[in-house]
């Protein structure tokens, strides 16, 4: 689905990512971990086509999407819940989730597609009338990820979706994340939360300093002395 080769990416003249390669199937969830400053945002960024590639290749679906445009990436089906959700606090619930539908002009589709956010996140139908920055921080990301459903999604990209969230939050986050892949759309999630990612991904990779250290079925990973050393003790 996914094929990510020696990419190279960053901002103006500095490259943050060098020579990152790694794949994701068909209807798989895939995790990128890494602590701070390790390239995982800046990778989310560069296939989401916001921050620029200076060399290699991206490609989805057998298209190349390398320099590709925000808008012609989500077009492809990709589509990313940016880190911190990035929300309009001063509109509506509703609001914020037809703007995820900015690419369909049949309004019937678009009342479609809020059926389903609705059925998978009710607390959104309840609160369709309230600002935004009246929400939770759950039920903020929980906006952000309706928002990205309404585009209808291939690939769901999710950047840091733990970020601010109390642990039983992210526990009904993550429940929702699965049913999302259950539906049919693959997951690409970067995450510094190792345990909770190494338990519902099948592939993780390891970034640091901007490069693909090590990667490798999630189960196995799980009980990997690198991860256990790095990752997995208190506060992980």
């Amino acid at each position: 689905m996914l094929s990510v080769e020696s990419l190279r990416s960053g901002y103006t003249g500095i490259d943050v990512l060098k020579g990152v390669s790694f794949s994701v199937a068909d209807d798989a969830i895939v995790g990128v971990l890494g602590p701070n400053g390790a390239g995982k945002t800046a990778l989310m960024r560069a296939i989401s086509g916001l921050n620029p590639v200076h060399g290699g290749r991206i490609s989805f679906a057998g298209a190349d999407i390398t320099r590709a445009s925000p808008d012609v990436v989500v077009r492809h089906g990709l589509i990313q819940v940016p880190q911190g959700r990035m929300l309009f606090g001063s509109m509506t619930v509703r609001e914020n989730l037809e703007l995820g539908a900015y690419l369909q002009t049949d309004g019937t589709a678009i009342e479609q597609r809020l059926s389903v956010v609705h059925e998978l996140f009710p607390v959104l139908r309840e609160r369709s009338r309230l600002e935004a920055a009246y929400l939770s921080g759950g039920e903020q990301q929980m906006l952000a990820l309706g928002r990205a459903l309404m585009g209808k999604p291939k690939l769901l990209l999710l950047d840091e979706p733990s970020l601010g969230l109390a642990p039983k939050v992210l526990d009904a986050i993550l429940e929702r994340v699965r049913a999302i892949h259950a539906a049919g759309a693959s997951i690409l999630i970067a995450e510094q939360n190792a345990r909770k990612v190494l338990r519902m991904a099948h592939h993780c990779y390891v970034l640091e300093n901007g490069a693909v250290a090590f990667d490798g079925p999630a189960s196995e990973l799980l009980h990997d002395a690198r991860i256990e050393k790095t990752y997995l003790g208190a506060g992980h």
